[in-house]
């Protein structure tokens, strides 16, 4: 299980990270081992990514951040919609 550390809503760091999936400015989604998390806020950057060591580092203006299902789960889901 990783870890969620939020220094004065400026910085943010991240273990158990598996990938970053996406990022701009305003939101960056995270995919973690155990699911995913998606973190808002203004002027966002990605400071250190290291994926040997499962670890981000990300700094700006944080406003948030929300976890995720894992990606499999939502897919499968997905799935079974489409084709009840």
């Amino acid at each position: 299980m990783g870890n969620l550390l939020i220094e004065d809503r400026t910085k943010i760091t991240v273990t158990d990270v598996a990938d970053v999936d996406s990022f701009n400015e305003t939101s960056i989604l995270v995919s973690l081992k155990s699911g995913g998390l998606v973190i808002k806020g203004q002027d966002l950057h990605l400071q250190l990514l290291n994926l040997e060591e499962g670890r981000v580092i990300i700094t700006g203006a944080i406003n948030g951040a929300v976890y995720t299902e894992k990606k499999e789960k939502q897919e499968k889901s997905l799935l079974k919609k489409i084709f009840r």
